[in-house]
């Protein structure tokens, strides 16, 4: 005899409500079509299960029986259900995650270690972009996704904010800027500035200041790197425009970190391409965006890196 697992569970419903329509309610189906499958459940047993009157329902000898035969069952199908999909996601594969530095900065832990947590086979490898040109990792199939700070003029791209951040001026600690406490564009447009040879002209105006100053910096130095870019700060050749973190994320002891006044802050997010969407990129994806809406005090941190400071 080959039992059909709804009518089992219907059956269960019923023999716990001890009553059709709370029963039925609990499917979302017709008080109707519940007590339909429990008359072709017994037809097919040929027995009767529950003793029906118009004030009560209870089991039969028969039905309890079954009763607890139906509750071994059905317990033991749904952990070899639940013990199936944790292998299936056991073995689920890899993605490669394209980062620049800092990665999602404090956020980081937390994003990795929720995925870890709720995807338990998958492997994520973290990939460093190119200084210079980010996106040629996705030309080149290396990547599947990238938390990237902006702006890009890439267009085919999609984007989920993570957090933004406020920008500062890296300069050399025996600068004249190094004895201020902030400073602003037009104190900038005075000093040479040090910026990667970018590719991309959306990211190289706003990283440049050209577009607070309307019209390209005056002295510019192009780098291929962020080393050089760093060593060339702190030998007070120029100075250059980076995000607060930089101040914990590339500490070094010749340079110091400036905040820049009216500029408009750095957003860092979750880019990838619509050809490239899987069901883990999407996964990751939500994985971080819940992450990042659940720590309120690390994003504020991040935004908000000079509220504490004296």
């Amino acid at each position: 005899m080959d039992l059909h697992t709804r009518r089992l569970r219907y059956f269960f419903a019923v023999a716990e409500e001890l009553h059709f329509g709370r029963a039925a309610a609990r499917f979302f189906v017709a008080q109707q079509a519940m007590s339909r499958q429990i008359r072709e459940l017994e037809q097919e047993l040929g027995v009767q299960l529950f003793e029906r009157t118009t004030r009560a329902v209870r089991l039969t000898a028969a039905g309890e029986e079954l009763l607890v035969a139906a509750r071994g069952a059905l317990r033991t199908l749904d952990e070899g259900v639940a013990a199936a999909q944790r292998a299936g996601r056991s073995s689920v594969g890899s993605l490669t995650v394209g980062f620049r530095f800092g990665l999602a900065l404090e956020l980081t832990d937390s994003i990795l270690a929720a995925v870890a947590r709720e995807h338990p086979g998958l492997r994520v490898e973290l990939r460093e972009l190119d200084y210079v040109e980010p996106w040629r990792a996705y030309a080149d199939g290396r990547i599947d996704l990238a938390i990237l700070r902006g702006p890009f003029s890439e267009r085919s791209v999609r984007f989920v904010p993570l957090f933004s951040e406020p920008l500062v001026a890296a300069v050399g600690q025996r600068h004249p800027l190094a004895r201020k406490h902030a400073v602003t564009v037009a104190e900038l447009a005075e000093v040479q500035l040090v910026a990667a040879d970018a590719r991309d002209p959306v990211w190289h105006r706003y990283w440049t200041l050209e577009e607070q100053l309307q019209q390209p910096p005056e002295r510019l130095i192009h780098t291929s790197s962020l080393t050089e870019e760093l060593e060339l700060v702190a030998a007070g050749v120029a100075c250059s425009v980076t995000v607060a973190a930089a101040a914990r994320y590339l500490s070094h002891p010749g340079v110091s970190y400036i905040p820049i006044t009216a500029v408009e802050p750095c957003t860092t997010g979750l880019a990838w391409k619509p050809e490239r969407e899987t069901a883990l990129v999407r996964a990751f994806v939500a994985t971080a965006v819940e992450v990042r809406d659940r720590e309120h005090e690390i994003v504020r941190s991040i935004e908000h890196p000079f509220d504490d400071v004296a």
